[in-house]
């Protein structure tokens, strides 16, 4: 994937190298929030850990199974949304994502989200896409949605996050429900 223009000022980047510091010193800086629902957070000590995460995002971009972009927001990195790979048999994938604390409330989120199933639906030709969220993380599940998801269920204690396992709400959307289907642009 290359860089995906949202609107005027959102940009979504597949992560690179370069990125490396500022991407660091985000997690860094809202580091108790984002504990509350990412598993990965404890993992994240020093900046080799997000080179790390960063080299194993390109590998998957250079393989074509999936790619982390960065949300850049205003010219200011804000936060990541990324495929946690494609099932390219099956013609599905899922959708993370995260968004420093400054940065919510803006509806950027929705937007970069908005963006990235389109780009999915449309030039990977995926059919469904799914995102899943902590049953108590009500903001992320106002992603999915707003943008039409079905509700399919709840995975219990499907996801261990530091000291207790947390359930997880699971939202779908098939590419013929997406209002801006056209079946005639698919493969």
């Amino acid at each position: 994937m290359k860089e995906l223009i949202v609107d005027e000022d959102i940009r979504l980047i597949p992560v690179r190298l370069s990125d490396t510091e500022e991407l660091f010193a985000l997690v860094d800086d809202d580091r108790d929030r984002l504990r509350q629902w990412l598993p990965w957070v404890d993992g994240t000590k020093q900046v080799q850990d997000t080179t790390q995460f960063i080299q194993s995002s390109i590998d998957k971009n250079n393989a074509k199974n999936g790619y982390d972009c960065g949300i850049w927001f205003q010219g200011q990195l804000a936060g990541i949304i990324g495929l946690h790979g494609i099932q390219r048999q099956n013609r599905n994938s899922s959708i993370g994502y995260w968004l420093h604390r400054d940065k919510a409330g803006h509806g950027i989120m929705t937007r970069a989200t908005r963006a990235m199933v389109q780009h999915l639906f449309e030039v990977e030709q995926i059919t469904r896409v799914e995102i899943t969220c902590a049953t108590e993380n009500h903001r992320s599940q106002a992603i999915p949605l707003r943008l039409g998801a079905r509700r399919e269920g709840i995975r219990r204690q499907c996801e261990w996050l530091y000291d207790h396992f947390v359930d997880h709400v699971v939202y779908s959307i098939l590419a013929e429900e997406w209002p801006e289907y056209k079946p005639e642009q698919r493969g």
